[in-house]
């Protein structure tokens, strides 16, 4: 299948509900946030683990949508299967650890891990970890999602009504039966805004059919992440901007300064606890010539 032709931009917002979207490790998992203004943080790497899942649900690892970085994953041994696939032999003195020398043969095998890898051939891929099969940019990048207002996180104890040992049982105090400690933020609505290169596109082989399935993982894969930790997420908004062109008709951050996510007027003062409580309006006259807005969700 043929790359996409057109460049893209896309404002994605999502929310969660009493959980944790994005625990941060280097502070006891506690939500992320910015210590300057106390908004939320989700990784745009956070992010991309999701689609990773979805469509890892979605295509079962058909042909063509296998996941290159998964968990457990040894890198090296899905490096191999391009070498083996396309017979190409290793090097007396090397092995796999260098490209082939001739330039058609190292191309051979990075577009072998595109075509096979959705990820790969989506994100792109640093491939050179011992066994070498180059490296590629993929065409589409995400920034950190930010929340639209403050958080307040939440540190809460978990109990159990059951024990482990006789002596546990025993006990009378209680104390035995405090298990571990949630965090989560009672509300939040995050903004994550995302970039399409066609011109990489070309490189990677990145199809208008991917672009379906990724609009589909954005959409759909909070509805398959569900866990105690993260309470209710969900996506909520999903504004395209579709350039008439490959290179494009307009800057990102124009596109994005017309996506406007407000209050709810005379709500100003009191905690956000639902998407209702927000406006989200896209300022079309704003949006120069050549770009075409959809709203997916």
């Amino acid at each position: 299948m043929s790359a996409i032709a057109n460049r893209y931009e896309f404002v994605y917002l999502f929310d969660v509900t009493n959980g944790n979207p994005n625990g941060d490790p280097d502070a006891g998992n506690m939500p992320r946030l910015d210590p300057e203004t106390n908004q939320g943080l989700v990784t745009d790497v956070c992010l991309k683990r999701k689609i990773r899942n979805y469509v890892t649900l979605e295509k079962d690892g058909g042909e063509g949508y296998a996941i290159y970085m998964q968990e457990r994953a040894i890198l090296n041994n899905q490096h191999e299967l391009a070498w083996k696939a396309l017979e190409i032999p290793a090097d007396a003195k090397d092995g796999y650890k260098k490209l082939p020398k001739d330039a058609a043969k190292a191309k051979e095998l990075t577009d072998w891990m595109c075509q096979n890898f959705f990820d790969v051939r989506t994100f792109g891929a640093v491939m050179s970890t011992g066994v070498n099969c180059g490296q590629v940019r993929g065409p589409i990048q995400m920034a950190f999602a930010t929340s639209i207002d403050p958080v307040v996180p939440m540190e809460i104890s978990i109990t159990r009504m059951a024990v482990t040992t006789e002596k546990e049982a025993e006990d009378q105090s209680g104390a035995n039966r405090t298990m571990g400690r949630k965090h989560i933020i009672p509300y939040g609505l995050y903004r994550a805004h995302g970039y399409i290169s066609a011109k990489l596109a070309e490189r990677t082989g990145f199809s208008d059919a991917d672009l379906e399935l990724l609009w589909r993982s954005l959409i759909n894969m909070f509805e398959h992440d569900h866990a105690a930790a993260r309470g209710e997420m969900s996506a909520r908004k999903l504004i395209v901007f579709k350039h008439e062109n490959v290179m494009g008709n307009a800057p990102s951050h124009v596109l994005f300064d017309a996506v406007k996510v407000q209050r709810v007027k005379g709500e100003a003062n009191t905690p956000a606890r639902s998407f209702a409580d927000y406006q989200v309006t896209v300022d079309v006259a704003a949006v120069p010539a050549g770009v075409n807005v959809t709203d997916l969700i």
